[in-house]
C-alpha cells in the first residue's frame, strides 16, 4: 500500500502508531516524502506552527512556498520531523520505502544529485525510492548515468506506466538499482487529462488498464522480481475503483 496522504501533511507519529496497530503482521506502506523534502512547493498553511513563524513575512504570506524559502535549518527539521512520525511504523517492521517524487522542472544535475543524496543523509536507514517527473533522467543519453547513480546509492529506481509524449514523460523501462526492492507505479494512460489545467490529481490518473495493458508488463515484472528480493506493484490510477480492480487483476495474471 502507498500513503500519498505524507505528501501534504507530515505524518504524525499518533496515527501511524494506529496503523501499525491495526494492520496484519505482513503489511508493510510506502510513504510518499513531504512535499518540500522533494523540492515542491507547499502551502505555508500545511507546515506545524513553529516552522512556519520560522518563515519570513514575504514567505509566510504566499500561498505556495519552495525549499529557496525556507532557512537551511526550517528545511532540516523538517527531514526530521517526517522521519520521526514514521518510527511506529518502522519499530513495527511495516514501513516499505519512502517515495521521493521529484517534479517536472527537476532535471538532470550535478545540483539535484546532490539534493537527492541531501534526503538520502537525512532519512537514514530507511529504503528511499526515487521517481523523476523530467525525461531528462531517462534519455538514451542519459539513462545509463542516472541508473549507476542510483545504484551506486542504493536508492531504488521507480519504473512507471505513463502516458508518453510530454517533456515529463519517463519511459516504461523496467530498471532494479537495489537488489533489496524494486518498485513499479502505475499511473494510467490518460494522456488528454495527462497536462489539462483544472483538473484534480483523481481526473488525471483516471485510466482503466485494460487486459493486453497488464500482459505487457508480466516479462518485466518477473524480471525484476528475479533481481530484487522484494518488489512492490501499485497502481496510481486512484479515480473510483479502477486502482483496486487494475490491482486484482495484474495478481491474477501475476498467479
Amino acid at each position: 500500500m502507498e500513503n500519498d496522504a505524507a505528501f501534504y501533511a507530515l505524518p504524525a507519529q499518533k496515527q501511524t502508531l494506529l496503523w501499525a496497530e491495526r494492520t496484519p503482521d505482513e503489511f508493510v506502506m510506502n510513504f510518499k516524502a513531504f512535499a518540500t523534502l522533494t523540492t515542491h512547493h507547499t502551502d505555508p498553511k500545511r507546515l506545524p506552527k513553529d516552522i512556519r513563524e520560522a518563515l519570513s513575512k514575504e514567505a509566510a504570506a504566499k500561498r505556495r512556498i519552495y525549499p529557496k524559502d525556507f532557512p537551511k535549518d526550517a528545511r532540516e527539521e523538517l527531514f526530521a520531523r517526517y522521519w520521526v512520525g514514521l518510527e511506529p511504523l518502522r519499530k513495527a517492521g511495516k514501513l516499505g520505502a519512502i517515495l521521493l517524487q521529484y517534479p517536472e522542472w527537476f532535471a538532470i544535475s550535478r545540483a539535484n544529485k546532490d539534493e537527492i543524496l541531501h534526503a538520502r543523509e537525512l532519512l537514514p536507514d530507511d529504503r528511499l525510492a526515487v521517481e523523476f517527473r523530467n525525461a531528462t533522467w531517462m534519455s538514451e543519453r542519459n539513462r545509463a548515468e542516472t541508473l549507476s547513480f542510483l545504484e551506486e546509492h542504493g536508492l531504488t529506481y521507480v519504473a512507471v506506466d505513463e502516458p508518453q509524449g510530454f517533456p515529463s514523460s519517463i519511459p516504461p523501462v523496467a530498471a532494479v538499482t537495489s537488489d533489496a526492492l524494486a518498485i513499479v507505479r502505475f499511473h494510467g494512460r490518460n494522456a488528454e487529462n495527462w497536462k489539462k489545467p483544472g483538473l484534480t490529481a483523481a481526473e488525471r490518473f483516471d485510466y482503466s488498464y485494460k487486459k493486453k495493458e497488464l500482459e505487457e508488463w508480466l516479462p518485466k515484472i518477473r524480471e525484476m522480481a528475479e533481481r530484487a528480493k522484494e518488489i512492490h506493484l501499485l497502481m496510481n490510477n486512484c479515480y473510483g475503483d479502477k486502482a483496486v480492480n487494475n490491482a486484482a487483476e495484474l495478481a491474477a495474471l501475476l498467479e
